[in-house]
């Protein structure tokens, strides 16, 4: 079994070794149950107060009573400094004089070697709430976008030594992510076909953004912010469990929480909504009506037995789109005589 790095005269405690990443390697270890170093105290205690006692009563039997039970004090003070108390989902990363040695996840009342230096970390499901943040679309449009981010510490020596602050390095990647994926994709379906490369006869081809912003033709995506919830959700938590591996933080669940267009544009693009949703709606009007005048030029044909003139057969879809659609000053009538 691999084991990391270590002095000759210094033993390392038996335990399963975890992926590496970076410098440091985790190892868990189990520690003895704290209940008989206790009763070992109270043991030291008794015999240190028995010891002082009878140094105060003649006849005294050895001068070296008082400095045994001096000695057995100092040692119970050094034995009650290895107790340890962990909640479950609770673990203790231990250092000895620098040295990384182990990290404790037993829960209870254990007992540690003294010299250790501990530094407890919970393990217990986080949520974190990132954003709102202003940032700008793929298409250059200011939007409004926040993230519930649940995340825990998987592996805690990684979480401790890794990073200053892992608390604070979880907090600025989920911002930077969710940054990045809003930077990605467009508001809308919308904004999205109006970002289309579009080629002209004297300017060749050029990418719009609706804002007067270009952006490259591959920084456009056909998931949208507004549409594309869990498959965004899902990306997200992939970069972001990209992000965290490295230091022994598990991503388990990150979900869009917030999504609007900054206030400055957001009446604008309401309207613009509105008014795509009624062109929207004239077109399927519109088809319908073509579809109902094809339905009824074939039948009226079958009733005469011959084909109508090209003259004849455009008058009447004239007409009927203008009885169909209600648009009489759009689509003018001609009189053909028929």
């Amino acid at each position: 079994m691999p084991s990391a790095p270590q002095s000759p005269n210094t033993a390392r405690p038996e335990g399963e070794p975890s992926i590496r990443s970076g410098h440091i390697t985790e190892y868990t270890f189990r520690a003895i149950s704290a209940w008989p170093v206790l009763a070992t105290c109270l043991a030291l205690v008794l015999a240190g107060a028995w010891l002082f006692y009878l140094a105060g009563h003649p006849p005294i039997l050895s001068p070296a009573l008082p400095v045994v039970g001096i000695a057995c004090f100092l040692l119970t003070f050094f034995l009650l400094k290895g107790l340890i108390i962990l909640q479950p989902n609770e673990a203790a990363v231990c250092l000895l004089f620098g040295k990384y040695k182990g990290t404790l996840t037993q829960a209870g009342f254990c007992w540690l070697n003294p010299f250790y230096t501990r530094q407890k970390l919970s393990l217990r499901l986080k949520t974190q709430e990132t954003g709102p943040l202003k940032v700008n679309d793929a298409v250059g449009n200011p939007v409004e976008i926040g993230a519930v981010i649940i995340w825990r510490v998987a592996q805690a020596a990684r979480a401790t030594l890794e990073v200053d602050n892992y608390g604070l390095y979880v907090s600025a990647q989920s911002e930077t992510a969710l940054r990045l994926l809003a930077s990605r994709h467009p508001y809308d379906p919308t904004e999205q076909q109006d970002a289309q490369p579009t080629t002209g006869t004297g300017t060749g081809t050029g990418t719009g953004t609706g804002t007067g912003i270009p952006a490259p033709a591959d920084a456009l995506s056909s998931i949208t912010l507004r549409d594309g919830s869990d498959v965004l959700a899902s990306i997200l938590l992939q970069e972001l469990q990209l992000r965290m591996a490295p230091v022994g933080i598990d991503m388990v669940e990150a979900r869009i929480s917030h999504l609007a267009y900054a206030p400055e544009i957001a009446g604008a693009m309401l309207r613009k909504q509105a008014a795509s949703a009624v062109i929207a709606a004239r077109r399927v009007i519109t088809q319908g009506a073509v579809s109902i005048i094809d339905d009824a030029l074939a039948d009226l044909e079958a009733r005469m037995g011959h084909q109508l003139e090209p003259q004849q057969r455009a008058a009447m879809i004239s007409n009927l789109l203008v009885v169909l659609i209600g648009d009489r000053e759009a689509t003018p009538t001609v009189n053909t005589g028929l």
